[in-house]
């Protein structure tokens, strides 16, 4: 398919991120063909996108999210917790031992509509349900493949329910990646997803961190979120969380540190030379009372920092508002941070996307991934390579998603779904699948 968009002002994300004006984009086979004005494209198109009154960007990239959790909305069951490791007793890990693997599917189905909603179109799963876990990659897999968005997928191995579920976990993990591997798929990839240190044993460790050498793949997984976790490492191995990770080769490029908000100095140094990425959750951060990482010391020391929402939202643009007004608050400094952190959703994100998928994602670029979103927004104020990150976290971050493309093709346009979805439906079944979950709580 053929498909030209004109007459909007593209922003092409990564470094520098540019604005274009005067120019479309002809996206054919799933990258895009040509970036140039439209009267030196030649057709014939089987398409042809009107983005007059739109800003053009690329499809946004969340590199860190919990499909499962979609299905707690609402639920009032949980014992009120005063820190986070009573919020994963009390709320947690009693929904995750309760999930079939019909809710796993529904949850992912219903949370990728919602991203397709928001213009997200990669999103990096960190998946867990200890009492279904065989095929739970493959049943959100199929719901990643009938959203027409792209998903990188893994399953959250940990100790806390016993041996024969970190055998499955293990295997779960691997068994998809190797069926990514064999058949490779331009909407999915795999991770070697891990819980957290301080529910993983050094046996564990050394068993996952085989596998996925074996596997060419690297890790995801939760890295000094809480302080009770860097607590508990140093009571039980006389080391922090990030020590006993680099150690067992889990830490190190292509691997996703996700939170990273109680690291010192020596930490920092070690994430530093491993090549990991750090992917910063502000909201869930601040909602779980666990702190606030130190996004500026980390880019100061070259850790590669991206993005992500931990299940909160699936609006990028309203995590880096909220990751910005959190940095300023850590700081205590209004005026730092913005580099930071709208590095990490422009240039970081993309760059976390290209590596784990082997081709570029989540830039307006010649050869890139076609994965598109327009956003009605009239700029005010000169909008221009130099204004233009502001506009984003200032004005487009607050505008609405018109159309959203993914690998070429438009899975909504006018806000309206054009991919076989049918939300009404969705949310019918979803409500029955969590009322008795719930009850199963």
């Amino acid at each position: 398919m053929r498909l030209l968009i004109q007459g909007g002002t593209i922003v092409t994300f990564g470094s520098p991120c540019r604005v274009l004006e005067g120019q479309a984009l002809l996206l054919e086979g799933g990258r895009i063909a040509r970036i140039a004005p439209a009267g030196e494209i030649p057709g014939p198109f089987d398409r042809v996108l009107d983005a007059r009154g739109k800003v053009v960007l690329p499809g946004l990239v969340n590199a860190h999210m919990h499909f499962y959790s979609t299905l707690v909305r609402g639920l009032g069951k949980a014992a009120p917790s005063g820190c986070f490791q009573e919020v994963l007793e009390n709320l947690w890990w009693r929904l995750d031992r309760k999930l079939s693997l019909d809710d796993v599917e529904m949850s992912a189905r219903i949370i990728l509509v919602d991203a397709i909603r928001k213009g997200t179109t990669t999103l990096v799963d960190h998946h867990a349900s200890p009492g279904a876990i065989r095929g739970s990659l493959d049943r959100i897999a199929r719901a990643v493949k009938d959203s027409g968005l792209r998903s990188c997928l893994c399953y959250e191995v940990s100790d806390r329910d016993g041996a024969a579920v970190i055998d499955d976990g293990l295997e779960e993990n691997a068994s998809f990646a190797r069926a990514c591997a064999a058949s490779p798929d331009p909407q999915l990839r795999a991770l070697f997803g891990l819980h957290a240190a301080f529910t993983l044993s050094d046996e564990t460790l050394a068993k996952a961190s085989r596998l996925g050498q074996d596997l060419d793949i690297g890790f995801h997984v939760h890295v000094a979120e809480a302080a009770s976790d860097v607590a508990s490492n140093r009571r039980r191995y006389g080391r922090s969380p990030v020590e006993r990770l680099v150690a067992h080769g889990i830490l190190r490029e292509g691997s996703i540190a996700a939170h990273a908000v109680h690291c010192d100095d020596g930490d920092k140094d070690l994430l530093a030379a491993s090549g990991a990425w750090v992917v910063h959750n502000p909201q869930s951060n601040l909602n779980n009372a666990v702190g606030i990482a130190d996004v500026v010391g980390l880019v100061r020391r070259g850790i590669p920092v991206g993005l992500g929402t931990d299940a909160m939202t699936v609006a990028m643009l309203e995590e880096l508002r909220v990751g910005l007004w959190a940095q300023h608050l850590r700081q205590e400094n209004p005026s730092c941070g913005f580099m930071e952190l709208t590095g990490a959703l422009v240039v970081r994100n993309p760059e976390i996307a290209s590596r784990l998928w082997g081709f570029p994602i989540g830039t307006l670029a010649e050869g890139a991934a076609a994965d598109v979103i327009l956003v009605d927004y009239h700029a005010p104020t000169p909008l221009n390579d130099s204004t233009v990150l502001g506009h984003l976290v200032f004005g487009i971050s607050q505008a609405g998603v018109d159309t959203t493309i993914c690998g070429g093709r438009v899975l909504m346009h006018g806000r309206q779904l054009e991919v076989d979805l049918d939300e009404a439906a969705l949310a019918a079944d979803s409500r029955r699948l969590a009322a008795a979950l719930w009850e199963r709580f």
